[in-house]
């Protein structure tokens, strides 16, 4: 099966966002329909893709990766859409990141054929269907990550137990105090790396990787948290290569979230490993982008690196979610339709543009519109006494951290810039 199938799934009135009373249609005919989300054709809220921006951060992307000579495999869990996994692809992407085994079932039957779990391949259930996957097909071209004795041990047991005719390929996880998973110092992870080396020719130890995402403080103060983590990863490959416990083929250092792949492509390029080696990134937001924490995050790759900056124009929001002004009960507050079941709110949304049933484009919200909290269903928003919001009014809210947007809508429509539906995405959470 691949992303195209997706284009038969059947869409009727009980899907979030598609109008009332409509008789059940493709998905992949949605299009087709010229449905407009200013002139009220879906009801609200609504969340939207502008495709000029999925467009351009795709291509900004690409542009990267050649000027760094690095390689991606975007993280799936951002947004759990085929759809999307395969324009990833066809941009380029060496492979898929993804979490958990749920998520690599959903990739599979989509036809990923190469996946990282950024994670460690823990139970009975999750490693039956690996192993049975590898045994099934040939091609399929799988890595987890180990970080302990013990679960390098499960592996092996595993693998072996399943009679597989080629190792089952791990990277060694490093991490740091306070952090996730991930071996803390040195001394752990050679000894992790001796048992996968050890349990050849079930395992192999393909490269190192960890996840810097989660350093606390200031811009400066992440920036030189993360350098210090990545030099760690650093030694343990160094360590790891003198020792001779990496497997044949290129050596794989993997690290980069959102917000430092410009650090990780810079550091890992002067490791100074001597066996061939390439650089796996795995940002999974760079696509969608957002409005406040990723767009804060590529400020600040901007100002620390001159060939990220070098780029032109940078990465864009693409993902939007629309609400009517439901109550304005208040001179200085109005409330709208779209609350904690339709976006994100580890940070707040922020509000875009408005507009007016009949009108034919947006226009920019003023300053002094901020919200202020969100219940299952409400937006609160602090407006100026002066604000012309009123009853029935429409607006766009930017949001933070995709990844918690698009969990709530299981289809996802595609606008162009006069937010006309050209297509739309099925997710799988």
């Amino acid at each position: 099966m691949n992303a195209t199938a997706l284009n038969a799934f059947m869409l009727d009135h009980r899907v979030k966002g598609m109008p009332g009373g409509i008789a059940p249609f493709p998905l992949g005919k949605i299009g087709e329909r010229r449905w407009n989300v200013l002139r009220e054709d879906l009801p609200l809220p609504l969340a939207v893709l502008k495709e000029s921006a999925l467009a351009h951060n795709g291509a900004w992307m690409r542009r990267f990766l050649d000027l760094s000579g690095a390689r991606i495999a975007p993280h799936g869990k951002t947004t759990m859409a085929p759809q999307l996994f395969e324009r990833q692809l066809a941009d380029g992407a060496w492979g898929m990141t993804l979490a958990t085994i749920q998520q690599v079932q959903v990739a599979r039957d989509f036809g990923v054929s190469r996946i990282v779990l950024a994670n460690q391949l823990i139970g009975r259930q999750a490693l039956r269907y690996v192993v049975s996957e590898l045994k099934r097909d040939p091609g399929f071209d799988f890595y987890c990550l180990v970080d302990s004795v013990e679960n390098v041990r499960a592996l092996a047991a595993a693998a072996r137990e399943a009679g597989l005719s080629r190792p089952l390929q791990v990277l060694l996880e490093g991490g740091y105090p306070g952090g996730r998973t991930g071996c803390r110092a040195l001394a752990g992870a050679l000894a992790v790396s001796r048992a996968v080396k050890d349990a050849a020719p079930d395992l192999a130890l393909r490269g190192v990787e960890g996840f810097e995402g989660l350093f606390p403080g200031d811009a400066a103060k992440q920036a030189a948290a993360v350098a210090g983590f990545l030099d760690f990863l650093v030694q343990v490959a160094v360590a790891a290569e003198h020792e001779s416990l990496f497997a044949p083929g290129s050596l794989i250092l993997s690290a980069g979230g959102s917000a430092f792949y410009d650090m990780v492509a810079e550091r890992f390029r002067h490791a100074g490993i001597a066996r061939e080696f390439f650089v796996l990134t795995r940002s999974g937001c760079y696509l969608t982008h957002d409005s406040v924490l990723y767009r804060d995050a590529f400020a600040a790759l901007s100002e620390r690196s001159p060939q990220a900056a070098s780029l032109g124009s940078g990465l864009m929001p693409a993902l939007e979610v629309w609400a009517y002004v439901q109550s304005r009960p208040e001179p200085t507050k109005c409330l709208l339709t779209m609350g904690k079941r339709d976006v994100s709110y580890d940070d707040l949304p922020v509000a875009l543009h408005w507009c007016r049933p009949g009108d034919a484009k947006p226009r920019p919200v003023g300053d002094g519109h901020t919200v202020t909290g969100l219940n299952d269903q409400h937006c609160h928003m602090t407006v100026p006494t002066v604000s012309p919001l009123r009853v029935g009014d429409m607006v766009g809210f930017g949001i933070s951290h995709p990844c918690l947007t698009f969990d709530k809508w299981q289809v996802i429509c595609i606008v162009d810039d006069d937010y006309t539906v050209t297509s739309a995405i099925r997710t799988f959470f």
